[in-house]
């Protein structure tokens, strides 16, 4: 099951490797107070940095000093325009970025260890037990040749000393779990015989199968139609509530994260730029390419008010803007903005974001 994972990340990266051409213990001050003195978070990101190596041996930075703080049994929305990060966030904590890609810098610290101090065996032990993951695409993440209840029974066989009857009755459990009526039945079926949405639940299965304390959901939805879509988030809720889980729940769709997140981060330019709570997001968002976001969603404005448009386009990883990555498109621009980037600023409890109109 390891290997699978890492044939399918690297699988999910290669169009990304693609574009950007590419060939070949401290905290800091302010993310102290992120942290906070009395919290124990169950999983932090503190100022990761992940490279891609060029052609021309230079590096192409996807994510840059990242910070990012998910607590115990809360679903955290990870919402962003494709390219801006969230999938390599994802596979940072999984510690499955593809050659020639690396973390440069920064800790992943989960449940109390940093996950970049650990051994490639050592992860093995978290990867499936402790963290779980859900990727993209349903069809491409399941094995054609086996059997999707043998796919759900290795995840427990890799990660207990469970017998043969005990795997199957166990997966069975977990299959029902995710919604089949018919548990034994899809036991025996293969991923081809499976809808989209069936496969989307052997996933989930899968993710969920050693209880781990945090499950990853990269876009769980992406190729679901809106009828199975609403099916699949409902069930994640019931799992989450369940297992006692948490779940970093990346989305490109700022109304799901709405209806289940209970904190969302909005990235830019493999950078997250703002951190807050759902409801005072939607009510106030804090950064300006935010409040772009919410301009152009249909259902979030009032009927009579036109939808607004961000002018400009994402920029290239490979020809970033120098200051504020997002300065090229903001409505509120100053001088320094073009010349340095902003820290990621504290401008209330659970809420930062890194704008300029906030540092005093």
């Amino acid at each position: 099951m390891v290997v699978w994972y890492k044939k399918l990340a690297i699988w999910n990266w290669f169009s990304i490797m693609q574009e950007v051409k590419i060939i070949k213990n401290i905290f800091p001050c302010e993310f102290a107070e992120m942290l906070g003195s009395e919290n124990n978070p169950l999983l932090a990101m503190v100022d990761v940095t992940v490279g891609f190596c060029t052609e021309s041996s230079s590096t192409i930075n996807v994510l840059e000093n990242l910070n990012l703080v998910i607590d115990k049994g809360e679903v955290f929305g990870l919402v962003g325009e494709s390219g801006s990060g969230k999938t390599m966030t994802a596979l940072s904590i999984m510690k499955l970025i593809p050659p020639p890609g690396r973390i440069l810098s920064g800790k992943i610290l989960f449940q109390g260890n940093d996950l970049l101090l650990l051994s490639e065996k050592q992860m093995e032990s978290v990867r499936g037990q402790r963290i779980g993951m859900i990727f993209q695409e349903p069809m491409t993440s399941l094995n054609p040749v086996f059997r999707v209840g043998d796919q759900v029974a290795e995840i427990l066989s890799v990660h207990t000393e469970m017998k043969k009857k005990e795997l199957a009755k166990k997966t069975i459990e977990l299959l029902k779990d995710v919604g089949f009526d018919d548990p034994a039945q899809k036991y025996v079926q293969y991923p081809h015989q499976l809808s989209g949405g069936q496969r989307q639940r052997i996933l989930i299965a899968m993710s969920i199968a050693c209880n781990p304390a945090l499950v990853i959901a990269d876009e769980p939805t992406t190729a679901l139609d809106v009828a199975t879509e609403g099916q699949i988030l409902c069930l994640l809720q019931d799992l989450v509530c369940k297992y006692q889980i948490s779940m970093l729940f990346i989305t490109h769709n700022l109304q799901i994260i709405k209806n289940i997140g209970s904190r969302i981060g909005i990235m830019y330019a493999g950078r997250i730029v703002e951190e807050n709570r759902v409801d005072d997001f939607f009510r106030e968002p804090l950064h300006p390419y935010s409040k772009g976001l919410l301009e152009s969603i249909v259902g979030v404005r009032k009927a009579s008010e036109r939808l607004e448009t961000i002018p400009g386009f994402v920029p290239k990883l490979t020809d970033l803007p120098a200051g504020c990555k997002f300065h090229p498109r903001c409505r509120n621009v100053m001088a320094k903005c073009k010349k340095e980037e902003p820290p990621f600023i504290n401008v209330g409890k659970s809420k930062w974001v890194r704008c300029y109109l906030y540092q005093n």
